[in-house]
């Protein structure tokens, strides 16, 4: 079965629904109950999250399709003999989540392969504000259904960063942050990607090693809006392989003159 016929924005846009709807109405909940101890990916799985993908999970079979999902939480799930890839981080955020930080998001992609390259549909929604962002592969992204691009100029106004270990990510990008007019660290980094791509931000990085399900939503938002995703030293990420494992650090920029620069700044030794 053509994986599209099941899995396409409006299937994806559905759990959306309903999935801000059930966390948001039992937040509070959520937040205060114990943690299940490590997911599949090697991380701490909080009520929030276990919850967001079960809800995942039980729209994605009553859509009687072959899927096999990639999750932060239950690691790799074959339905109905399995398929296409649904890359699944149920909550990005989940520090802001149970510490009351009103910025989270669930982020979804669909891989037709086994790169990142085949990334076909990717989906994003602020479980807070409901905005939607959404990406089909060769058609552009949007933003509630309005087609959004990067910024087209080269000037350095915001950068948005994520930093896992902060004491050895932020020196790493000191020389990056310095040349921008503000530095924005939001949480979640489909968030971040998602802004970059509506033109909200003007760069992101994250130094230390991302997963693919972390990131390939915004990836292909990114790609899709104009803009432009390597390592931090300029090279595609498009042939790693999505998994579990963490693969890359990011670097995404609006365009390339600004991608240019960024590498360019990467590169000069602190002073």
């Amino acid at each position: 079965m053509n994986p599209f016929i099941i899995m396409d924005i409006n299937a994806l846009r559905k759990i959306g629904k309903r999935l801000r709807k059930e966390i948001l109405s039992h937040l509070e909940e959520l937040r205060k109950a114990e943690s299940f101890g490590k997911g599949a990916s090697g991380d701490i799985t909080n009520p929030i999250d276990k919850r967001a993908e079960e809800i995942v999970i039980e729209e994605v079979e009553k859509l009687r399709g072959p899927v096999t999902i990639v999750s932060e939480e239950c690691g790799i799930k074959d339905i109905n003999g399995g398929g296409a890839k649904l890359l699944l981080d149920p909550i990005d955020g989940s520090r802001n989540a149970i510490s009351g930080i009103p910025v989270f998001s669930t982020s979804i992609a669909v891989v037709d392969g086994e790169t990142i390259g085949d990334t076909a549909i990717g989906y994003v929604i602020n479980l807070i504000s409901g905005d939607e962002f959404w990406a089909t592969k060769g058609k552009g992204s949007y933003l509630n259904g309005v087609r959004i691009k990067t910024q087209q100029d080269d000037a350095f106004r915001v950068i948005a960063y994520e930093a896992q270990t902060p004491k050895v990510d932020i020196p790493r990008i000191v020389p990056l942050l310095s040349l921008f007019r503000r530095a924005r660290c939001f949480g979640s980094t489909a968030l971040d990607m998602a802004f970059l791509a509506q033109g909200a931000v003007s760069m992101f990085i994250t130094p230390a090693l991302s997963r693919s399900f972390d990131f390939v939503a915004g990836y292909l938002l990114i790609k899709e809006a104009g803009g432009i995703v390597t390592d931090l030293n300029g090279k595609g990420i498009e042939k790693f392989e999505v998994g579990l494992k963490r693969i890359t650090p990011l670097l995404a920029s609006a365009n390339e003159k600004l991608h240019k620069k960024a590498l360019d700044a990467l590169k000069k030794p602190l002073s």
